[in-house]
């Protein structure tokens, strides 16, 4: 297990890359936005991005730290309903695509509980 400086710098990454990814590559996550949300999808994937950039930022930083990684636990859960959206989506698609959507899903769990270890340490 990495080092709690190391842990949180590699979670304020991840953020940071799918940051970026939501402005450089929008529309495999404007795909993703349930349909229930008001307005369109790419709002909701700017908005997304920027909170992941946000998070992550605070998270590189020692003094926003446990802030950024109990807000990104947050995010974690809350772009849940966008993981069930693809996997409900990509129900057709040729099985290993089904299986990389389906996979998402229990992902969300590690996710949270290191942003939480981030949190805590």
């Amino acid at each position: 297990m990495p080092s709690p400086t190391r842990s949180a710098r590699l979670l304020s990454g991840l953020l940071l890359v799918a940051g970026v990814a939501h402005f450089a590559v929008p529309r495999p996550f404007d795909d993703i936005v349930p349909r229930s949300l008001p307005g369109e999808p790419r709002t909701w994937t700017r908005l997304s991005g920027v909170a992941e950039l946000a998070v992550g930022a605070a998270i590189a930083y020692p003094r926003t730290r446990r802030a950024g990684a109990l807000a990104a636990a947050g995010l974690f859960a809350a772009v849940f309903p966008a993981n069930v959206k693809m996997a409900y989506d990509w129900r057709h698609r040729p099985a290993p695509l089904r299986a990389a959507a389906v996979a998402r899903l229990p992902l969300q769990i590690p996710l949270v509980a290191w942003a939480l270890r981030v949190a805590r340490s």
